[in-house]
């Protein structure tokens, strides 16, 4: 055990994992955080806090954490190299930990010309790989980079993304190998509507492998309709969409593309679910947390575990 988190537990146990993503509102409010969290919280294990993704302001990660773990959730923490250096990331770390945070995922991050803020000055003292090096130290090594020691490590379960889908495909297995050679204990990847290209990555890691010593969760979410996939691969960045998934949507009327999307995504689950070596799904529908819940459901991945105590929803 590296943290002892329930992610961690859970993936260890071999049971097939379910984590989701919590879009973090453009509030102070943190009712609307409970209010998106209690529908994911039965029915993952792990609930992701994005930071700023798309290089969109909204709540930061740090502060969905702290509300997530106040009402007794498992969050994973999603940190970005592109607003923050060395310095501010390492604190980040540690004042994460002592709020219970103990996962941990390290990410490069979108580049600010993706957002509605261009204009913002871009950090990106460290990279993903950088970040998790950065991580493990300041674990196990008990120190900070300059050396300096630490009174009390954080433990924390650390993971990466990755993006089977994109090209150069020979080199995406090879970029996981250095991703885990730096740290990472966990992977979550892209949106996967692709399963030929992610069995063949699979059988790539498993050729070096790196299905033993990491635990992968591939991406998936519903499409609400054709047009919105033309919109997420045109300008969503890493999102690939064939073409025959486009087609098929459209091969519906407007009112059932939802519904169709919805089937797709269940189709990839149950594809995903019989490809060795894969450890799990990241369910990613923004603003949709209620579809979540009923996707998880009827992929045939409940119960996952007993509703937690809302402490300090007050």
């Amino acid at each position: 055990m590296k943290a002892g988190s329930r992610l961690e537990r859970v993936l260890r146990s071999g049971r097939f994992a379910v984590t989701a993503e919590l879009n973090p509102p453009d509030s102070a409010d943190p009712h609307a955080v409970y209010e998106r969290a209690l529908v994911l919280a039965s029915v993952c294990d792990a609930i992701n806090a994005t930071d700023a993704s798309g290089a969109h302001v909204h709540m930061s990660s740090v502060g969905v954490c702290a509300l997530l773990t106040r009402a007794g959730y498992e969050p994973v923490l999603q940190v970005s190299c592109r607003d923050r250096n060395r310095i501010a990331i390492q604190g980040d770390l540690l004042g994460a930990a002592a709020m219970g945070v103990q996962n941990v995922l390290c990410l490069t991050g979108d580049g600010v010309q993706a957002g509605d803020q261009p204009e913002a000055k871009p950090v990106f003292d460290l990279d993903s790989i950088t970040l998790l090096k950065t991580a493990r130290i300041l674990r196990d090594k008990g120190q900070f980079l300059s050396g300096r020691k630490l009174e009390s490590s954080p433990q924390l379960f650390l993971g990466a993304a990755e993006n089977p889908f994109v090209p150069p495909f020979d080199f995406r297995p090879w970029r996981l190998a250095k991703k885990v050679e730096a740290g990472a204990d966990f992977i979550q990847t892209q949106f996967c509507f692709d399963v030929p290209r992610l069995r063949q990555f699979m059988a790539r890691v498993r050729d070096l492998g790196l299905h033993e010593r990491v635990f992968i969760l591939v991406g998936v979410g519903p499409l609400r309709s054709a047009k919105a996939a033309e919109w997420m691969r045109s300008k969503v960045p890493g999102v690939v969409i064939p073409d025959e998934v486009i087609a098929r949507l459209k091969g519906v009327s407007e009112g059932r593309q939802r519904e169709e999307g919805r089937r797709v995504c269940l189709e990839v689950i149950r594809e995903i679910r019989e490809t060795q070596g894969v450890s799990g799904i990241h369910v990613m529908a923004y603003r949709q947390e209620e579809l979540v819940a009923e996707i998880v459901e009827e992929a045939g991945l409940l119960p996952r575990r007993a509703q937690p105590q809302q402490a300090g929803l007050e």
